[in-house]
């Protein structure tokens, strides 16, 4: 192990040419935490919506990202889940978008040996959420759902795992990803201006729940759909309030337990598609936020330390 440890971090809002390649001493896990040497990092929507400033102020220097797959290569007092040497997935602590992260030792689960690296890091944040997100809608078999964005990590996700459960989904993306989101077993509508009607002409009897995974303004057409606010939640939409919608941003009271293991297993198992759309280097860790900022993504892109 170096002395120090490239990151891609920013010290002011702003587009991605903020994003800088940086050098900074490595650290010794802590209490309960793991150290790892990443294999790959995701990039998420929040990344940039925070880099940005659309999403909530930051305390700069940030390090962007959270999920890694990697190699554990120092243990902090406590840890007995996991050992030197082992392959992990999970969420970092402080930042993913980096060649070293730390890592509470209960956000990590055991990566499969037959899924590569870059399969791995798509999996935690996307995994986690949908699972949420599902949880929260106390879906019923039989139900219902409307997906707006359904084409991202998010969407791919709970489509799967809703139609697993019984669930017809119907799922708003370009008409380029309509064939995509068929393979997952969503009916697919285009997105923006008349929604409403399209969906109602996809499902005659009605719907019952909606997840607005895109945050692209259709919450008011989700809310028509739905006859009410109970049963939409969003997760990227900044005004959620102002329209009565319950906005689920992780926080920790909200996860289902377990849902990370869970998902990577299915993952493994060839149970649940999780595409990786891309690959990119550290240092284009710019061109990776512009590439999922332009969101047209279908599955999860991907940094290579």
């Amino acid at each position: 192990m170096t002395e120090t440890y490239r990151v891609v971090e920013y010290s002011e809002h702003g587009d991605s040419s903020v994003l800088k390649v940086a050098e900074r001493p490595v650290p010794a896990p802590g209490p309960g935490q793991v150290r790892i040497t990443v294999r790959a990092a995701s990039v998420n929507p929040i990344d940039w919506k925070i880099r940005s400033g659309k999403a909530f102020p930051a305390t700069f220097p940030v390090i962007p990202g959270g999920d890694v797959a990697g190699v554990v290569d120092a243990v902090g007092d406590g840890v007995t889940e996991f050992a030197v040497g082992d392959e992990v997935l999970g969420s970092a602590t402080g930042g993913g978008y980096a060649e070293v992260v730390l890592a509470a030792a209960d956000a990590l689960t055991a990566k499969p040996a037959k899924l590569s690296w870059e399969q791995a890091a798509a999996i935690p944040a996307v995994t986690k959420t949908a699972y949420r997100a599902l949880a929260l809608l106390n879906l019923e078999q039989g139900e219902t759902l409307v997906i707006d964005g359904a084409a991202g990590g998010v969407g791919t996700v709970a489509i799967q795992l809703a139609v697993h459960r019984g669930l017809t989904v119907i799922g708003t993306a370009s008409e380029t990803n309509h064939e995509y989101l068929r393979s997952l077993g969503a009916i697919p509508v285009v997105y923006g201006n008349g929604l409403a009607d399209r969906v109602r002409a996809a499902a005659p009897a009605g719907v019952d729940a909606a997840l607005d995974a895109s945050g692209r303004g259709s919450l008011p057409a989700l809310i028509e759909l739905t006859g009410g606010t109970e049963r939409v939640i969003t997760i990227a939409a900044p005004d959620a309030a102002d329209h009565g919608v319950r906005f689920s941003g992780g926080d920790p009271s909200e996860n289902v337990p377990g849902a990370l293991a869970d998902g990577t297993q299915l993952v493994a198992d060839g149970k649940l598609q999780l595409p990786v759309a891309g690959t990119y280097p550290l240092a284009e860790a710019a061109a990776a936020q512009d590439e999922s900022e332009a969101g047209h993504v279908r599955g999860k892109l991907i940094l290579l330390p």
